[in-house]
């Protein structure tokens, strides 16, 4: 059955975190995509967050390649671990030169049209690393993303309202992050899988 050995392998007591990177990268992307969509709910995806405890801190380098164009979109495909509209995309770019030490992206999915784009900034932390901070927007998108809105109005503040996102590298292409809020951690992580 498709997406079953990363789940079993979180199963484990102590899940290996080289296993499952070797797993990952051993896969293609359809097949890497089944396997991540396969974690549903805190339960696994916390179990997943915790394994990558030591594994090498996210960079933007690892979100969107340094040679890239600034506004030459990045997808990540995700999956929450929320009980109903877990799947979404993470849109990344970079932004022109004056602003180079950040990514700028927004949250593509079905309810973006009461959600919000929940756009955000992506700094890099030293403790933390990759920091994907919705207490700031950036000024524009690329040329096909939705208009900026701000995350503090409408239904998106009870969404993105002072929220950071954290990353743990899981491979090669596979990234786990938990949501926090006013520095506190929650029972909400998210899988990305960059396409």
């Amino acid at each position: 059955m498709a997406g079953t050995r990363l789940v079993e392998l979180l199963a484990s007591e102590q899940p290996s975190r080289q296993e499952i990177a070797a797993l990952l990268d051993g896969l293609d992307h359809q097949r890497r995509m089944e396997e991540v969509t396969a974690l549903a709910g805190p339960g696994l995806q916390g179990k997943l967050y915790e394994s990558a405890r030591e594994a090498p801190r996210v960079g933007l380098d690892d979100l969107v390649p340094p040679d890239y164009q600034p506004l030459r979109e990045v997808i990540f495909h995700g999956k929450n671990s929320l009980p109903a509209f877990t799947l979404f995309q993470k849109r990344f770019c970079r932004p022109p030169a004056a602003r180079a030490a950040e990514l700028w992206g927004y949250n593509h999915q079905a309810l973006a049209w009461l959600t919000g784009p929940g756009y955000f900034v992506v700094h890099d932390e030293p403790a933390n690393g990759a920091a994907i901070d919705y207490r700031e927007v950036p000024p524009q998108g690329c040329p096909n993303w939705p208009p900026v809105r701000s995350n503090d109005r409408g239904f998106s503040r009870f969404v993105y309202k002072d929220m950071v996102d954290y990353l743990r590298r899981v491979s090669t292409h596979v990234m786990i992050g938990r949501a926090t809020r006013h520095g506190k951690p929650l029972d909400n992580y998210f899988v990305l899988c960059r396409e």
